[in-house]
């Protein structure tokens, strides 16, 4: 997730500072993001948590995870989940397949009805590399990311966080730095 986030939202958001913080799997992310909500004390911080739910209920998830970030008082924390992987956003956008595997077969996924709902597709990490035997997760990570398109991607779990952080990005007050007279 790391590696796709840090390609992509450079590309996406150009002005937006961030650091992403990676974790050995899903319970390190429930045990210590209360810990990290609580001691970063940086004015003006905004946190963003990204977890695939692995099969579970998405809206079950998001709301463990929202109640992590409101016990450690910050009920302001973006939570979106990748249903069911991260690679059901690479579903989501069979144009963006077919760019990075140089596959024009790829750009017909959409039609295929297992493939209609990204998000719905169980092993979605399986599934890719089903259809690109050379499809591998860091390295697919750094293919999409330079190529994920939000508007043309049918992933609900993907619009759903570029929308959330365009959102989180766009109430960021940054003040200017003060320019010094001459």
């Amino acid at each position: 997730m790391r590696t796709l986030l840090e390609g992509l939202l450079p590309r996406l958001f150009p002005d937006l500072r961030f650091l992403c913080l990676a974790h050995q799997g899903k319970q390190d992310l429930e045990r210590s993001l209360p810990r990290k909500l609580r001691c970063w004390q940086e004015p003006g911080v905004r946190f963003v948590v990204v977890r695939d739910n692995d099969g579970a209920d998405c809206k079950t998830v998001k709301a463990s995870l929202d109640t992590l970030c409101r016990d450690a008082g910050r009920q302001d924390t973006l939570v979106r989940i990748a249903c069911q992987e991260l690679e059901a956003w690479y579903l989501g956008d069979p144009e963006g397949l077919a760019k990075a595997w140089a596959d024009e077969g790829l750009r017909r996924l959409g039609r295929r009805e297992r493939f209609r709902d990204p998000d719905a597709v169980v092993r979605p990490s399986k599934a890719l590399a089903e259809l690109v035997p050379a499809f591998q997760k860091v390295s697919g990570a750094r293919r999409m990311a330079p190529i994920l398109d939000p508007e043309r991607n049918t992933s609900r779990s993907f619009r759903a966080f570029v929308t959330g952080v365009r959102r989180l990005a766009a109430s960021a007050t940054v003040a200017p730095p003060e320019r010094e007279e001459s």
